[in-house]
C-alpha cells in the first residue's frame, strides 16, 4: 500500500529512526526550557533576566551558525550529531545537579543556556541538512521536512504542558533530569543510521570563501533573500513573545508553572497544526505567497494576546501566533532545501537557522528591556505591529518573487 504524499519519507528506515529519536529528545528539550525560564523568573523577578537567559541560549545561532554550516558541508553529519547530543546531555546533567543541590543562581542558568546554545548552533544545521541523506534524494525531501517539523512542534505542544505539570509536582530539577535522559533516545537512533558515503568532491578554498559562496546563493537570489529577510523580521519581533511568557503566566493570569506550560503549549498546538497542513500539501508551489499572510496573521494574533484579560482569550490568540510563525519558518525551510544545490546545503541551512533562531535572542533581549520600561503588554503589541508591517512590505515584492522563482520550479519539474 502506497503512503500519502505527506508520509512518504516514512518509507525510509533511516528517517524512521531519526524521526522517533528526535521526537523523544525534543520533548525533553522543552521540559528543560520551561524549567529554566520558570526558575530564572522565580529567583530574580526580572523580565530583563528572562530576556538575557533567552539571549544567551540563542545568540550562538547568530554568531556561529554560518561557520558551523561550512563544517557541516565538510564532515559526516551523523557523527557531528552524535557529538552535539553527547555534549548537550552532559549540560543537562550538570544543570540537574546544580538545581538538586540547591546551589543554582540565575547566572548559572544563563551560563548553562549559553553552553547549550553553542552546541545547538552546530546541531541545528546538521539536523536540517541530513534529511536528504535519510530519504535518499529530493523526491521525498519535502515530506521529510514536514514530518521533521511535525515532530518538533508536537514536542513544542506536549513538552511545555508536561513540563509545567512535572515542575509543579516534583520541582524544577526534574525538567533537567528528564531532558538528560531523553538524549539517550536520539543517540540510540543515530547509532542505527549508517555513515554517509564520502562526497565525491571536497569543498575547496578557505573558510571565508566558502561562507561567501553560501551567502551569495542565499541572498543573491531575490526569492530566497526576501523570504529570509521576512523570517528574520518575524523572529526579531513576533518570536520574542516566548521570553515574556513567565511574566504573563504569573502576573497577568495569576498562575504557576502549569499556566506557563499551558500558554506555550497553545502556541505549540498552532505550530503543530501548521506542520500538518504543510505535510498534506502536494508540493512547494505557493509557499512564497503563503508566508506573507502567515507573518501578518501571527502579528495580529500577538497584538490580541498582549491585552487579553482572560486566559481563554489568550490561548486561542497564542494558537494563531504559533501557527503563523512556525508555518512561515517551515515553509521557508522547505523551499530553500528543495532548490539549493547539495554542495551548499549545510551553509544555506545554517543561514536559515541564523535567520530564524539566531535573530530571536536580539528580540528577546530587546523585549526584556522594553518590558521593564513600557510593560510586557505594550511590548508584545509593538512586536505584533512590526511583524504586520514587515509582511506588508514583503507582499509588495511578491510579483517579482514569483517571476524569479518560476524558472527554478520549471527546472525542478514542479
Amino acid at each position: 500500500m502506497s503512503l500519502p504524499q505527506g508520509l512518504r519519507a516514512l518509507r525510509h528506515r533511516d528517517f524512521r529512526w531519526f524521526f522517533a529519536g528526535q521526537g523523544v529528545s525534543q520533548i525533553g528539550s522543552w521540559l528543560q526550557m520551561i524549567a529554566t525560564s520558570w526558575l530564572v523568573y522565580r529567583l530574580s523577578d526580572s523580565t530583563l533576566l528572562l530576556g538575557v537567559a533567552a539571549f544567551a541560549q540563542q545568540i550562538p545561532f547568530l554568531l556561529l551558525a554560518p561557520v558551523a554550516g561550512v563544517f557541516v558541508d565538510r564532515f559526516d553529519k551523523r557523527r557531528l550529531l552524535i557529538a552535539t547530543n553527547c555534549i548537550a546531555a552532559l549540560q543537562a546533567l550538570a544543570m540537574f545537579g546544580a538545581v538538586a543541590l540547591d546551589v543554582v543562581q540565575p547566572w548559572h542558568l544563563i551560563a548553562g543556556n549559553l553552553v547549550l546554545g553553542i552546541v545547538n548552533a552546530w546541531d541545528a544545521p546538521a539536523r536540517q541538512s541530513i534529511l536528504i541523506q535519510l530519504v535518499g534524494g529530493r523526491r521525498d525531501l519535502a515530506s521529510a521536512i514536514a514530518l521533521n517539523s511535525i515532530t518538533m512542534n508536537l514536542a513544542r505542544f506536549l513538552g511545555p504542558m508536561v513540563g509545567g505539570i512535572l515542575i509543579a509536582a516534583l520541582g524544577e530539577r526534574w525538567g533537567f533530569g528528564a531532558n538528560a535522559a531523553s538524549y539517550a533516545a536520539m543517540l540510540f537512533a543515530l547509532s542505527r543510521i549508517p555513515d554517509a558515503a564520502p562526497p565525491s568532491t571536497r569543498p575547496e578554498g578557505n573558510l571565508l570563501k566558502e561562507l561567501r559562496a553560501g551567502a551569495r546563493y542565499a541572498y543573491g537570489f531575490l526569492p530566497s533573500r526576501c523570504a529570509l529577510l521576512l523570517l528574520t523580521a518575524a523572529s526579531l519581533s513576533i518570536g520574542s513573545y516566548v521570553a515574556l511568557m513567565p511574566w504573563f503566566a504569573r502576573e497577568a493570569f495569576h498562575g504557576d508553572s502549569g499556566t506557563l506550560g499551558l500558554l506555550i503549549s497553545a502556541a505549540g498546538l498552532g505550530a503543530l497544526t501548521g506542520m500538518v497542513y504543510l505535510a498534506l500539501r502536494s508540493g512547494i508551489r505557493g509557499l512564497f505567497g503563503l508566508i506573507g499572510w502567515t507573518v501578518a496573521a501571527a502579528g495580529a494574533a500577538l497584538c490580541l494576546f498582549s491585552f487579553s484579560s482572560s486566559l481563554w482569550l489568550a490561548l486561542p490568540a497564542l494558537y494563531f501566533v504559533g501557527l503563523g510563525l512556525m508555518l512561515t519558518a517551515a515553509s521557508t525551510n522547505t523551499v530553500l532545501q528543495s532548490i539549493v544545490p547539495d554542495e551548499l546545503r549545510g551553509r544555506v541551512a545554517s543561514l536559515y537557522v541564523m535567520s530564524f533562531i539566531g535573530m530571536a535572542p536580539l528580540g528577546a533581549l530587546a523585549a526584556g528591556w522594553a518590558g521593564e520600561r513600557i510593560g510586557p503588554p505594550h511590548t508584545l503589541a509593538l512586536c505584533g505591529v512590526i511583524g504586520i508591517c514587515a509582511a506588508a512590505l514583503y507582499r509588495t515584492r511578491l510579483p517579482a518573487i514569483r517571476n524569479a522563482i518560476r524558472p527554478v520550479y520549471e527546472k525542478l519539474g514542479t
